[in-house]
């Protein structure tokens, strides 16, 4: 007996038929990689620069937010600005994963309701349309790499101020940001996935997520960085910065843009990301199976 046909036996209610919707939504990538790329085409019909508008926006919304905290925090502007650069890209994508994945089946109600697809081709569109956009707004970062090179090469310190910490500078670790940026983009189909059955049957969850997500913006560092808050606090035993450098670690994205943004701009990785990342990769992947398990079948009901 096949896989296919052991699947199709199994319980509606299943892992296995869990699993082979995710098998059957990875072999139709060619369907949900054409889906994802026409949504960007529609997006930007009739633009003169197209897709690269996104690559546009970027960079004069990264600019902004380098040079005005740089000057607000007496930063230099050639650490800051690729620190600020590959944060805010990042973000971005994760973003759009948890925004735009909460109406991930909402949004293709017409095609569920007439398209025989695995449910898992639309949340694999959703997080294809997010790494397309990532891939054009990481020009945005070659750009600012190039122009700010010779300052990223050697060691240096993202915050001016006494016992601040010592980033090693570029290197061969950057390679890192590979297998951390794959990591990126296996969470995002999980949060998609999770999200997305979820909020198919509560149609409330897209409204709040849209209500908090601006706080989460601001409890990341992407506008400032760890080593500000650090360095305001420094040698603060007790007290509230001290409990605010604590809980501001308990922030998974901070951990998942740390962990990618580190070696792109040669700064000091700690593996603790890598351990945090690892616990939410696998708890978040574990709780999205057993949703599409139990789930799964209703959604083409609940649209």
């Amino acid at each position: 007996m096949t896989a296919t046909a052991s699947a199709v036996d199994a319980p509606s209610k299943s892992f296995r038929r869990a699993f082979a919707d995710l098998g059957a939504g990875l072999r139709a990538r060619e369907l949900w990689a054409m889906l994802a790329w026409q949504d960007i085409r529609q997006r930007y019909r009739r633009s003169s620069l197209g897709p690269f508008w996104i690559t546009v926006g970027m960079a004069v919304t990264a600019l902004a937010l380098g040079v005005v905290n740089a000057a607000l925090f007496g930063t230099s502007i050639s650490t800051l600005l690729p620190s600020i650069t590959t944060g805010l890209i990042l973000w971005n994508f994760m973003n759009g994963c948890i925004v735009e994945g909460s109406e991930a089946f909402i949004a293709n109600e017409g095609l569920i309701k007439q398209l025989p697809a695995p449910v898992s081709v639309y949340a694999l569109r959703t997080v294809w349309r997010q790494a397309l956009y990532l891939g054009h707004n990481l020009i945005v970062y070659l750009v600012v790499l190039i122009v700010f090179f010779g300052k990223l090469n050697h060691p240096y310190h993202l915050v001016d101020r006494p016992g601040a910490l010592l980033h090693p500078g570029l290197g061969w670790t950057g390679l890192l940001a590979i297998p951390a940026l794959a990591l990126v983009l296996l969470n995002g189909a999980w949060v998609v996935l999770l999200l997305g059955v979820v909020s198919t049957r509560f149609r409330d969850i897209p409204p709040v997520i849209q209500s908090f997500i601006t706080m989460l913006f601001y409890a990341t560092p992407i506008m400032w960085s760890m080593d500000q808050v650090r360095a305001m606090n420094q040698g603060a035993k007790s007290g509230f910065g001290s409990i605010a450098v604590d809980l501001l670690q308990l922030n998974p994205v901070y951990h998942f843009v740390e962990l990618v943004r580190a070696p792109l701009v040669g700064q000091q990785q700690s593996w603790t990301h890598w351990l945090v990342a690892g616990v939410v990769t696998i708890a978040g992947w574990a709780l999205a199976l057993i949703v599409l398990r139990n789930y799964r079948s209703r959604v083409a009901y609940w649209v």
